[in-house]
């Protein structure tokens, strides 16, 4: 009889428990999580971005330091040093996406790894999802450190799909996991994002711990300013690019 009851009771139920595990789009949260960290007018207000801050291999002993300069519509810089491995470039500029490293020297980014660093590169990127992506569907619910996050799986038109984690109750991005593409191929990736703060009314998280093949670091955030000019020299190609590209073909 109390087996009888009690199925009867969340038979009753049933109705109201769908609705509270339903999930919402993909649409009401990425724009949730724009709103939560400035809106999309404060994000219109960002022209130019210059980020420093630290790099470390915790598990390695080695630390370094950052440099990101970014501008509208997609240009982008970026330059990290770290002891016992070099000065490390990249960046992206009419469309060509490039790297330079001590250990593997200059190169072009083809394919998808390409399409990849492009939209990285889109400036003020999660105002603008809706350019970057063909796809987004809400496909669950995961914990991610101390909050219950909903899992959005983004689609692009060429490359793989990105899973992205957003706080239920904060709305904050909170993980990201994608297979990423790279000249050594396709390497499983994970971000955490954590202790967001406002620079110029938008919030960004400043640190960031990424892990991908097998390697673990972090990025810490010191600084990040806002509409600051930065020169037009700063986003050249450099020479041993260039002279990748004036190669004929073969």
């Amino acid at each position: 009889m109390k087996q009888r009851l009690a199925l009867m009771l969340v038979g009753a139920m049933m109705p109201l428990l769908a609705a509270d595990e339903a999930l919402p789009p993909a649409a009401t949260i990425l724009d949730r999580y724009v709103e939560v960290t400035g809106g999309k007018a404060g994000y219109e207000k960002h022209k130019t971005e210059i980020e420093t801050g630290t790099v470390q291999f915790a598990a390695l002993g080695l630390k370094g330091m950052l440099s990101e300069y970014s501008a509208e519509p997609d240009k982008h810089y970026s330059t990290f040093d770290v002891e016992g491995i070099g000065k490390v470039e990249e960046g992206v500029i009419g469309g060509v996406a490039w790297e330079n490293s001590p250990l593997n020297g200059p190169r072009i980014k083809t394919g998808e790894e390409k399409a990849q660093a492009l939209r990285d590169a889109h400036f003020n990127a999660p105002a603008h999802w809706r350019e970057l992506y063909s796809k987004a569907e809400t496909t669950g619910v995961e914990r991610v450190d101390d909050e219950d996050c909903y899992k959005v799986l983004l689609t692009p038109a060429q490359g793989n799909a990105v899973t992205m984690y957003f706080g239920k109750k904060s709305g904050f991005m909170r993980k990201t996991t994608v297979v990423a593409a790279s000249q050594f191929g396709d390497l499983a990736a994970e971000m955490l994002a954590s202790d967001y703060r406002d620079f110029g009314g938008v919030l960004m998280p400043v640190k960031r711990t990424e892990k991908a093949a097998g390697q673990e670091f972090t990025i810490t955030i010191n600084d990040v300013k806002v509409n600051q000019e930065i020169p037009a020299e700063r986003f050249e190609l450099p020479a041993e690019v260039k002279a990748l590209l004036n190669q004929p073909a073969k």
